[in-house]
């Protein structure tokens, strides 16, 4: 086991811009980028080519096994293609590394179980990075409010994630379900975590869900926009994602969440205040004193430190393995039971 003050990872997979995010993270929380590697012809490598000009002293090998066979590399980072992810983490697991994906974790159930048997098998972790909260400085600060007791016991959750599409941008396999997960499996699994998260469910179940075409006909197996509906064993929770972005917006998205109360409720406005204050991380509170908008600023992000001391303690601060499990299958689960509408074919 390497030493608990210098915890070393690697990067196995980068297809999405989501790998420099991770790696940052790991990186300011103190731990060392022992190498990366890519597989080539998948795409046409600009992601990966950003990642290497953006952390120009993390070494590219040409073999993944060379990083998963390294005895001093304890977790493995991937963001690869979506539907690639659970085999990268399977891997690396057997080889007795932890694991933290990108969102999706997988894309499947079959692949969720296979890396639920190499967790079971291995005793190591597989995290998923739902960065709309890990990363969001107002929600962090709205778990604190709601820990304080100001809204009372939470009942629901509502979580809107509006994305912008720039189709142009994306490579192939995003437009195909199979790979890059449905809309619902990619997006929403943000807005689940989030119920989860705020609502304290251990145990949910989709009562309700849909998924639709209803701006890009030409991309027949595409989903541009979908729904949800959630029940758990502690609260209730409704998301709505979508690809609609308008181009007047500053930024990719106009992404909110609001969490209700027995005795008040909280609204973040994550990325931007239409035509309000700049900025993002707004967080509102209403509770029985008073409507307040809470500053963030300086709110700090726990995920990735408590990650890092998780590695070397085995506990389950940043997250529990079983909470990295409910969130991704609920996603899934929620696609599969989608009614479909639109163009999609």
């Amino acid at each position: 086991m390497p030493s608990a003050d210098r915890v070393r990872f690697a990067v196995v997979g980068v297809e999405h811009p989501h790998a420099a995010n991770l790696a940052s993270g790991l990186l300011a929380a103190g731990a060392e980028c022992a190498g990366f590697h890519n597989r080539a012809g998948e795409s046409d490598g600009a992601v990966a080519r950003a990642f290497a000009a953006a952390f120009p002293q993390v070494t590219e090998v040409d073999d993944p096994r060379r990083l998963l066979d390294d005895p001093s590399i304890s977790l493995i980072v991937t963001a690869d293609v979506p539907d690639r992810r659970a085999a990268v983490a399977v891997a690396a697991l057997h080889s007795g590394k932890d694991v933290l994906a990108a969102k999706p974790g997988c894309v499947s159930l079959d692949e969720l179980a296979a890396i639920r048997q190499a967790v079971a098998d291995t005793g190591r972790f597989w995290w998923v990075c739902f960065s709309e909260r890990l990363h969001v400085r107002s929600v962090v600060r709205a778990s604190q409010v709601v820990a304080e007791g100001r809204i009372g016991r939470v009942v629901q959750t509502i979580g809107l994630g509006p994305h912008r599409l720039s189709a142009p941008t994306r490579p192939e396999w995003f437009f195909d379900q199979a790979r890059g997960g449905g809309i619902l499996t990619d997006l929403a699994s943000h807005q689940v975590d989030q119920f989860l998260h705020f609502t304290g469910s251990t145990q949910a179940e989709v009562v309700a869900s849909t998924v639709a075409n209803h701006a890009n006909p030409g991309r027949p197996r595409f989903a541009d926009f979908g729904e949800l509906l959630l029940r758990g064993d502690a609260g209730h929770g409704y998301a709505r994602v979508d690809w609609y972005t308008p181009d007047g917006l500053p930024t990719w998205g106009d992404g909110r969440l609001t969490v209700l109360g027995t005795d008040g409720y909280l609204e973040i406005r994550k990325y931007v205040d239409v035509a309000g204050v700049p900025g993002g991380d707004h967080l509102f509170v209403v509770d029985g004193a008073q409507t307040e908008r809470v500053d963030c600023t300086d709110v700090e992000l726990p995920f990735y430190p408590d990650l890092v001391r998780d590695i070397t303690d085995r506990t389950e601060r940043a997250m529990t393995q079983s909470h990295s499990f409910l969130a991704t299958e609920l996603a899934i689960r929620a696609d599969l039971l989608a009614t479909r509408a639109g163009h999609l074919a």
